[in-house]
């Protein structure tokens, strides 16, 4: 399953755009974080791009932050232009095959980040993503609309391919179990184990810099706890404030929310 997210989107023709490209291109889903617009969803300009999906407001999620974007989702996409300095973003076309089964497995959930039309992503908001992309263009003109960069991603995870089967076993991690296991290791590793401010702060780094990233299944994420509590921790997710919530909970409460800010007399 894809998950589509447009983080501060400000245009209503490139939202409607990009949910077409969701309706073509799916299943997916979209989800708008901090759009600039509060009226973006019932703009003329959206309803003529949007022309044709069915039900497409009940479609698309409103919500006030990334991370509630990126609940439950087990891999983690932010598509960028610009150069980050250090960080490596990856050509897209060599991320596409690895990518697909997630993609398409009925039991895993992929989120595609996408930032403002006018800045794109964060620094922040990039290193909430496991992976930096860039769609490669002429040097003429390196930057593309927004929803034409969202549809060639979503065509070239698609190509008319059916369902992708998953197998069984090990599965990717989701946004939650991946929180709780970089916060327990650093509890242990750099609070515990490290000795010296400055090891502290290099371990905290380098769990962060690796653990956000790194395409963890469950069954390393059960290794490295097994780990922990031979070192003596008996930590659970609820120590560091990341409640185990049940399958959509987060979506269903993102929804409440977002019904009563449009109920008459709500603040807007």
């Amino acid at each position: 399953m894809k998950r589509v997210v447009l983080v501060r989107p400000t245009g209503p023709r490139n939202v409607g755009g990009v949910m077409r490209a969701v309706a073509n291109f799916g299943p997916a889903e979209l989800w708008l974080v901090r759009p600039e617009r509060p009226s973006m969803l019932i703009h003329p300009d959206f309803d003529q791009m949007s022309h044709g999906v069915e039900n497409v407001r009940e479609r698309i999620r409103v919500v006030d932050s990334l991370d509630e974007a990126l609940s439950e989702c087990n891999l983690t996409i932010g598509f960028t232009a610009r150069p980050r300095g250090e960080r490596w973003r990856a050509d897209w076309r060599e991320m596409v095959e690895e990518t697909r089964p997630t993609a398409l497995a009925e039991d895993q959930r992929l989120a595609l980040v996408f930032g403002s039309e006018w800045n794109g992503l964060t620094d922040d908001e990039l290193d909430r993503c496991q992976h930096a992309s860039r769609l490669p263009t002429a040097e003429e003109h390196t930057s593309l609309n927004l929803a034409v960069a969202a549809s060639i991603v979503l065509y070239t995870l698609f190509e008319g391919r059916g369902s992708y089967r998953h197998e069984g076993g090990a599965r990717m991690l989701s946004f939650e179990e991946r929180a709780f296991l970089k916060q327990h290791l650093i509890a242990v590793l750099a609070h515990k184990v490290a000795r010296g401010d400055a090891t502290v702060r290099d371990v905290e780094a380098s769990i962060e810099r690796v653990f956000s990233r790194a395409p963890l299944e469950s069954r390393d994420a059960r290794a490295w706890h097994k780990l922990m509590r031979a070192l003596g921790s008996d930590l659970e997710p609820s120590d560091f404030d990341l409640q185990p919530n049940q399958k959509g909970e987060r979506r269903d409460g993102a929804l409440e929310r977002n019904r009563k800010k449009r109920e008459p007399g709500s603040e807007r």
